[in-house]
């Protein structure tokens, strides 16, 4: 998660509205399990009318690379203040259905876990693969890169590091996007304000 661009003012409107926020009803039904679970459309009618009363709105962006789907959530506030996360997973199918179902899926999960709310999570099924994941090997070079990001001073000197960004896969992936975009805004505020 990203505070880089928080203030007081955005906290107190999202204390505010968690206080009045209740969990999302599970009103959708998994047939392959049976079971019940909060949708998307739900968490955001659970979500969006307390949020706009204290100022607060919901922005979320999709991107994808081969096998991987992102979505990155961010909670703005009027005064201008603005919270970011992104979630990522790799979609049981490379088609449109398994990407849309994996977009869906980090939506309403990323939603809920900034939002502070609960659901079940009963249909995962539709993101999920079958076989189990083989054990992940830490990237050595991940550190470097993420710091090399940081640290760039230019738009250019970022956007050399997006091939570097590239080679990289699952989460690893992700974050160096999170660090890459957060970056990105930085710089162009930076920009803006000379």
């Amino acid at each position: 998660m990203n505070l880089e661009h928080s203030n007081a003012a955005l906290f107190a409107a999202l204390a505010l509205a968690q206080g009045e926020i209740e969990n999302a009803t599970k009103a959708s039904v998994n047939p392959h399990f049976k079971s019940r679970y909060a949708d998307l459309a739900e968490v955001l009618n659970t979500v969006r009318p307390t949020f706009a009363k204290h100022g607060l709105a919901i922005v979320q962006s999709t991107s994808a690379e081969p096998g991987v789907v992102f979505v990155t959530t961010a909670i703005t506030h009027k005064e201008g203040g603005y919270i970011t996360s992104t979630a990522s997973c790799v979609p049981a199918k490379a088609d449109a259905q398994g990407i849309g179902a994996a977009t869906t899926y980090l939506r309403r999960y990323g939603l809920a876990a900034m939002a502070g709310i609960a659901q079940e999570d009963d249909d995962g099924v539709s993101a999920m693969h079958n076989k189990p994941a083989a054990p992940r090997q830490p990237n050595p070079g991940l550190p470097k890169l993420l710091s090399a990001i940081t640290d760039a001073g230019t738009d250019e000197q970022l956007e050399q590091l997006r091939e570097q960004i590239r080679n990289l896969s699952g989460t690893d992936r992700a974050k160096a996007i999170e660090v890459f975009t957060n970056r990105k805004a930085a710089l162009t505020a930076k920009e803006s304000n000379e």
